[in-house]
């Protein structure tokens, strides 16, 4: 359970993120729902205090520093000192690497990758102070991407590879604090965005890859990170993979 903790999931406007952070709120935390979409964050945040659960809104771009260092000033303000980081946003490009726009991949970079960083970096006071006193996670989401070979999705890949990485770092440089930490890689996950900017063939494909082999619902992630959360303050679950039981 995670009663009475402070939580922030970044990417929380759809998909995993909104799970994760209906679930966490459900299991009786405090969640601060950080992403760019204001609308879809009131939205989030409405259901989650009709069903009796604490939710604030931090409309955020996580590749801003300034942005996502004025969102944890708002989230200590309002909730205290964090003690549950999860960092979910993200996005995808199916991209022929000889084929790339250059600015499209920036942009790959920049939001899951710098986004990690920078949310990290902002909210690593608020983990230490609270890891003193009580049960403190800090919990990437990355991908199975980061370590298959995927064409077209070098630099989707890559910057997954690299967020699973400096998670391992993080959990070697932060462990001391008492922050444990979480390398999350999801499969192929049913009822997110990533691929909703692909071209209409790639679109069609996942649409068939999905029928043939149903991919595991965003709520099934959120089970599982409320599991993780959940377990005594001297266990680390550091590496964990989920994915559909059936997957090419």
């Amino acid at each position: 359970m995670t009663t009475s903790r402070i939580a922030l999931v970044t990417g929380a406007a759809s998909g995993i993120g909104a799970a994760v952070a209906t679930r966490l709120a459900a299991d009786g935390a405090s969640v601060a729902l950080l992403a760019r979409r204001r609308d879809r964050l009131e939205k989030l945040a409405a259901e989650i205090a009709e069903a009796g659960g604490t939710a604030l809104v931090v409309p955020a771009d996580v590749t801003s520093e300034q942005a996502v260092a004025e969102a944890a000033a708002l989230v200590q303000d309002r909730l205290g000192d964090v003690d549950l980081l999860v960092n979910n946003a993200g996005v995808m490009d199916v991209i022929p690497f000889a084929d790339g726009p250059v600015d499209a991949w920036r942009r790959t970079v920049d939001v899951n990758l710098t986004g990690v960083i920078n949310v990290t970096h902002a909210f690593l006071p608020a983990l230490r102070r609270s890891a003193a006193t009580r049960t403190t996670d800090l919990i990437n989401v990355s991908s199975l991407a980061g370590e298959r070979i995927n064409p077209g999705m070098a630099v989707y890949g890559a910057s997954k590879a690299a967020v699973s990485h400096l998670t391992r770092t993080l959990r070697a440089e932060l462990s001391a604090d008492g922050i444990r930490v979480t390398d999350l890689e999801p499969g192929m996950i049913d009822g997110t965005e990533l691929a909703d900017s692909f071209p209409p063939d790639l679109q069609s494909m996942v649409n068939d890859l999905r029928s043939a082999l149903p991919a595991v619902p965003p709520t099934e992630v959120a089970d599982l990170i409320a599991y993780v959360t959940s377990r005594p303050r001297e266990v680390n679950l550091p590496h964990l993979i989920i994915q559909p039981s059936r997957e090419n």
